[in-house]
């Protein structure tokens, strides 16, 4: 069934040319589909869409269901609402045998084309409609499995059996670290995803959620997005690496944890970060902790800056200069002092890699919270 309701999407969006998504009557996102440029900008996108997910309140609700989306049984424009950053859909429900089982949203941002009466591919679109109704008509009562997804993120290999035959044994899936910040989960919290199983390791959540492709991340990363509109400010969430089947979860729960790890002390990569996203970051999240040998110059946050910037410029004086707001003379300066006081050769491609290896994991001590224990604890 995900599949067909991925391959659904698709061809609604290909037909009616605009980004697609899914969601059933509790506005729980169920696939979603972006379109030429969007897939690059999906994340902007999946973050406007996400207000309409079951972590929307009531009032967002509600500001729909005015339009009458619950009782529409053909297409509905709803308009835009730049405050709340909503933007104008055009709605077509979902419906089986006259129930209501949700509806499909195009984004279309105010496209004259869509705007018209009877757009091309309207048609087809609806038959998709009705097609989807069936499908979600047809869904199984879900069944709460969080216990098999804790046991088997700590490689209970019978548990890892159990969620593989539930599943597929070689359904793709991506494993997703909610990191809260503040006082962790919001009283009556839950994560949002049909199909997805969830469950709370020590103060974070871990998401497994199957994907349509083993080379398409997208749905775990709008998951992602979805779920941190109801956590605390300043929380971030990390996607693995997508696998077949459930027989890696533990290493995919690594991976996310420390992708969401990243996330926090890496502002270019937050508030969701992936784990084939990190780069070198990979390699510094799996440190201990910074080299206690540096311990003097990390005492120094003027120098630790400095190292920092010209190392992630490449040496380049201008850049970290520029970067840094200072002359260049007094960035040779303090390069001479980062030097004194480490010992170390900055021409020399070794020390500048343990000193960046240093800087690095000296900030992500400092921003991206403890390092997890045994099993993503923390």
């Amino acid at each position: 069934m995900r599949d067909d309701l991925q391959d659904l999407v698709d061809e609604v969006s290909r037909l009616l040319g605009a980004p697609a998504t899914l969601e059933d009557t509790g506005f729980t996102l169920l696939a979603f589909c972006a379109q030429g440029d969007e897939v690059l900008t999906g994340l902007d996108a999946v973050r406007t869409r996400s207000i309409l997910t079951r972590g929307s309140t009531a009032a967002t609700r509600q500001w729909f269901r005015d339009f009458g989306i619950d009782r529409a049984t053909g297409p509905l424009r709803t308009p835009a609402d730049p405050v709340a950053g909503i933007l104008t859909r055009l709605c077509l429900p979902v419906r089986h045998r006259g129930r209501l089982h949700g509806w499909l949203w195009l984004l279309d941002e105010g496209r004259t084309d869509l705007a018209d009466p009877d757009p091309p591919g309207l048609a087809a679109a609806l038959a998709l409609a009705d097609r989807a109704g069936e499908l979600l008509a047809a869904r199984p009562v879900p069944v709460d499995v969080g216990g098999d997804l804790r046991a088997a993120l700590a490689a209970d290999r019978p548990a890892a059996d159990r969620l593989g035959a539930r599943l597929g044994a070689d359904t793709p899936v991506a494993v997703v670290a909610l990191r809260p910040a503040g006082d962790g989960l919001p009283a009556g919290w839950a994560a949002p995803g049909a199909g997805a199983v969830s469950t709370v390791v020590g103060r974070q959540v871990a998401v497994l959620l199957p994907l349509p492709h083993l080379a398409d991340d997208r749905p775990a990363v709008a998951l992602s997005a979805a779920a941190l509109h109801r956590l605390p400010t300043g929380s971030t969430a990390g996607v693995s690496s997508p696998r077949s089947g459930c027989g890696a979860l533990p290493d995919q729960w690594r991976e996310a944890v420390d992708a969401a790890r990243v996330a926090g002390a890496v502002p270019a990569l937050a508030p969701v970060a992936s784990w084939a996203e990190l780069g070198a970051w990979r390699q510094v999240v799996r440190l201990d902790g910074p080299d206690p040998a540096f311990a003097a110059l990390l005492g120094d946050p003027v120098l630790t800056r400095t190292a920092e910037v010209w190392l992630d410029q490449a040496g380049s004086p201008q850049r970290a200069a520029a970067e840094l707001v200072v002359h260049r003379q007094t960035l040779y300066y303090r390069l001479g002092r980062i030097a004194e006081v480490t010992g170390l050769d900055l021409a020399d491609g070794g020390d500048r890699l343990a000193l960046h290896l240093a800087v690095r994991a000296a900030r992500l001590a400092a921003r991206g919270g403890p390092r997890p224990g045994p099993g993503g604890l923390i």
